[in-house]
């Protein structure tokens, strides 16, 4: 649904069907080549059609980030079968009111950003004029008519290899509460001077530093078996079931960006406790936890919170102390059996207080030398 103030009419006197005299004609062309469909609905038109008050219709198109149109007809029949399933969906008892605006809310802000990135990274550099006098509107015209459908079949793709995930791991919660409020393990990863380089770089070099950095942690994360919750810049913010499986990602985005001298410094913080999950992110004291251990790492380091220390320790990814992991050395050794083989090393450091959270105790997490 096509509901901007850019294309809407708003600020200019409609034609009598209701469209914007001043609009490009291939500007229409490509929008009714995406959505499939002419513009036929004023808001009012497709809210009656689908069977909807004007004010639930409104509280959907905002919550999927449309801008308000006054009365333009900018609408489409897709605008109102959307409308009518979303309602239907309450109407049958299967979502709530509230429900049916987050699911738009969620929908709409996730499918925003992946097409503004498609547009500003990846049809902006195939779309340049191939000849003088050409626009690149013309040009983009048979792009996206021959991409539409590929991409179109491979986001729903992506989107059902996504969601079997996270149903899978909804199902394997112990309780109603777990699958809402449920212990993760959370880390930030955080790029060391990166307000200096703002003023050094110029903007495209900043731009692929980001890239690169952003591309670099999402596939660390996803390989490692984590879950990129969103990124922010310089920082990026993941999650993880397993406490191993943390510490493994925080480390080895550590080592591969310091393997890469275009890279500045890193620090990671990571905590594990409840944490609350909403439409993709995460909330909670342990997520602030985990923000405020980034803050005070040392550079290319990694600092933990006690509880998660204690789960590596539990876990048998970690020995409490070298003395302890001496300790079972001996013991396996004098039976005769594999002494444990601890991936990680801890080691406490000075307690200090955390803005907002009290007195913490800080944990280094290093690879454990396996030699020593």
């Amino acid at each position: 649904m096509t509901v901007d103030d850019t294309g809407s009419g708003m600020g200019r006197n409609p034609a009598p069907d209701g469209t914007d005299p001043g609009e490009d004609p291939l500007a229409l062309r490509l929008e009714q080549l995406i959505l499939g469909a002419e513009r036929r609905y004023t808001p009012f038109q497709a809210a009656r059609s689908a069977g909807v008050s004007m004010e639930l219709a409104s509280r959907f198109w905002r919550a999927m980030g449309f801008a308000d149109i006054g009365q333009a007809k900018a609408l489409t029949e897709a605008d109102v079968l959307a409308l009518r399933r979303l309602a239907g969906l309450v109407e049958a008892g299967l979502l709530s009111e509230a429900m049916a605006v987050q699911v738009a809310r969620s929908t709409g802000q996730t499918t925003a950003r992946l097409a503004e990135w498609q547009i500003d990274s990846f049809l902006e550099g195939l779309t340049e004029p191939p000849e003088p006098g050409m626009t690149r509107t013309e040009v983009t015209y048979p792009l996206v008519e021959l991409l539409l459908p590929e991409l179109e079949e491979f986001l729903v793709y992506v989107w059902r290899r996504q969601l079997a995930a996270a149903t899978g791991r909804v199902v394997q919660a112990a309780d109603d509460e777990e699958m809402v409020d449920r212990r993760l393990a959370v880390g930030f990863a955080d790029l060391v001077g990166f307000t200096r380089l703002t003023r050094r770089l110029e903007e495209e070099e900043l731009g692929e530093l980001v890239e690169a950095f952003e591309t670099t942690a999402a596939d660390l994360v996803a390989a490692r078996g984590g879950r990129l919750i969103k990124t922010l810049g310089d920082e990026v913010l993941y999650a993880a079931d397993d406490a191993g499986v943390a510490a493994e990602i925080a480390l080895r985005l550590i080592e591969t960006m310091a393997n890469d001298a275009t890279m500045p410094e890193l620090r990671v913080g990571i905590a594990f406790g409840t944490v609350t999950t909403r439409m993709g992110d995460v909330f909670g004291t342990t997520v602030n936890l985990a923000s405020r251990l980034t803050s005070i790492a040392p550079r290319d380091a990694v600092l933990v919170d006690s509880a998660f220390a204690e789960e590596l320790i539990r876990t048998g990814e970690a020995p409490a102390s070298e003395a302890a992991a001496a300790e079972a050395a001996a013991a396996a050794e004098k039976e005769g059996e594999q002494p444990p083989a601890y991936r990680f090393a801890l080691q406490p450091m000075w307690q200090r207080p955390v803005r907002g959270l009290g007195v913490v105790e800080p944990w280094l997490l290093t690879r454990r030398d396996t030699s020593a």
